[in-house]
């Protein structure tokens, strides 16, 4: 009941935020995103200060006001405190607190005031809080937001209205929230900026249904807190849905997160989630740029590999710019399979997802494991790259199965998807799941989307594991039975057909025959009935004409 209270008022405080911004000009604007995200992320750290400081300060805790206790202590103390704090709480100063610029909020030029403080925090926190992109440069935390504002002589004010409704909010209650609360939050606050942008590039938000079920059969309950010291990567990140879900059930404090992504909203967004998640100490590791031209994370000269891997990449995109500077003899070993041709008419049908989906092999640690959603026609393709990539899964002995999703699991695409599990340590069954049948169809917004339920989750996820047969269901395969196949992984090309006999008299059989016999007349009959009636007609329509 606490934590649906908490998670009312966060959702009021975002909608708030967003009708400060309507107000001011800037509803649906192409900014608005990063005044909600920025605002939010600010009251986030300055009230997460405030937390960790009376944890480690009983004079703290225990003043009416915190701001002012804080103030007290010399800048020896400050930084002493601060150090205790850890890497994952950023390093603010008394004047950066908001309570401070509540209280100079009738000062001239306060929208400076406001903008000079956010820039303040970002360049002191620059070394953790900053991603970068792939040519080296750093994205920092905010940016001078009252900018956004085309009319400067209501930035004052605008940033007036921000700073008054974040002084009568506090996020200190829920700190001590799990997973579930904040991937509900990070959800809400970002639901009206990374849904319906056509899938480019991954911005389209990824179901939770389908991360459960990736994170469970790639990091299974029973060894959930017993793996440590682990990488896992997305070369597609988008806002980071599969990488929390597979932290999380890792441990976030037992892994590091890699990541690469085109798009810098995508990047400001994943910052944000690794905040909210415990996961600061992986900001440096996001990367924004194109993964496919200029992947960034190596070890040495060679690309870096990973323990983990999760994807959701673009199916489909025009990469007909840059197709040629990938086919290099340096990326041979990279693309085994192929590169995708230019298409002469339809250059944005480019498969991409092919180049990702290489990448991912190519980038998987011995013994490492991957899940990635492809489109389901990647399964049976009996030709060029789709089965290419499938022949060497299997030659490889590197397929853990796949399981063939239900129809509009995303709200955004009607395009069918599956989601295949790689396991460079499995040499023994191969699991194939149809699940297209299971799941309710539920209308949201003009779309229609599959929602599972629990259950169905927990049957996908227990079947897998556990490499169980259930008729019409799944199937637990040799490297041998998938080669016999020419490499398909539908699991309904496995499924045993079924013949019902029964056994029957002579005298039944002949009563069968004789009544398959006069419906045969009958049938006759009535066509020629049919067939008189028309020529009737058409006699009729010719003589009165």
């Amino acid at each position: 009941m606490v934590e649906q209270e908490f998670q009312q008022k966060t959702i009021a405080l975002i909608d708030s935020l967003k009708s400060i911004c309507a107000n001011y000009g800037l509803g649906n604007d192409g900014n608005e995103f990063k005044i909600i995200t920025q605002t939010f992320l600010y009251k986030f750290l300055n009230d997460k200060f405030a937390f960790e400081a009376k944890k480690l300060d009983q004079a703290i805790a225990n003043a009416d006001k915190w701001e002012e206790a804080l103030t007290q202590l010399s800048e020896v103390d400050l930084e002493m405190l601060q150090m205790r704090m850890g890497p994952d709480t950023a390093r603010l100063k008394p004047s950066h607190f908001i309570n401070y610029l509540f209280s100079q909020q009738n000062a001239p030029d306060f929208a400076k005031l406001f903008d000079d403080t956010l820039m303040d925090i970002a360049i002191s926190n620059n070394d953790v809080f900053a991603v970068k992109t792939d040519g080296g440069t750093k994205v920092v935390l905010f940016d001078r937001l009252s900018n956004y504002i085309a009319d400067d002589s209501k930035r004052d004010n605008f940033c007036r209205a921000i700073i008054n409704k974040l002084v009568e909010f506090s996020f200190e209650r829920i700190f001590t929230q799990k997973f579930d609360f904040y991937a509900t939050i990070f959800e809400y606050l970002i639901k009206d900026y990374n849904s319906n942008s056509g899938g480019k590039y991954a911005e389209y938000f990824t179901p939770h249904a389908v991360a459960r079920i990736m994170a469970e059969i790639l990091v299974p309950k029973a060894q959930q807190g017993q793996i440590k010291n682990v990488s896992v990567y997305d070369p597609s990140a988008g806002s980071g849905t599969l990488l929390m879900n597979v932290a999380h059930a890792i441990g976030e404090n037992r892994c590091s997160i890699y990541t690469q992504d085109i798009s810098q909203k995508s990047a400001s967004l994943l910052r944000l989630n690794l905040i909210l998640n415990n996961l600061v100490h992986s900001i440096p590791q996001v990367i924004q740029g194109n993964t496919l031209l200029h992947p960034y994370h190596k070890d040495g000269g060679e690309l870096k590999r990973f323990d983990y891997i999760v994807s959701n990449p673009p199916f489909k995109l025009d990469f007909s710019d840059f197709r040629d500077d990938l086919d290099t003899k340096a990326n041979k070993e990279r693309f085994f399979a192929g590169i995708p041709k230019i298409k002469a008419k339809a250059t944005d049908k480019m498969e991409i997802y092919h180049l990702f989906l290489q990448h991912i092999i190519y980038s998987l640690s011995p013994g490492g494991k991957a899940a990635v959603v492809v489109p389901t026609g990647f399964i049976t393709a009996q030709a060029g790259i789709d089965k290419g990539i499938r022949q060497h899964l299997v030659e490889h002995k590197m397929l853990a199965g796949v399981v063939s999703m239900p129809s509009n699991i995303f709200a955004t695409t009607g395009t069918n998807v599956s989601i295949l599990f790689i396991d460079a340590g499995n040499k023994d069954k191969v699991v194939l799941i149809d699940a297209s049948n299971l799941g309710q169809k539920v209308k949201e917004g003009k779309n229609q989307k599959t929602v599972l339920s629990p259950e169905e989750e927990h049957r996908i996820i227990d079947v897998f594991n556990a490499k169980q047969v259930e008729e019409d269901f799944s199937v637990a395969i040799s490297y041998d039975d998938i080669t016999a196949k020419n490499y398909s992984l539908s699991a309904g090309q496995y499924f045993d057909v079924k013949i019902e006999y029964v056994d029957i008299t002579s005298e039944q059989f002949a009563a069968k025959m004789q009544g398959f016999s006069e419906n045969l007349d009958s049938l006759f009959d009535q066509s020629r009935e049919l067939e008189a009636e028309i020529k009737k007609q058409l006699a009729r329509l010719i003589y009165e004409s």
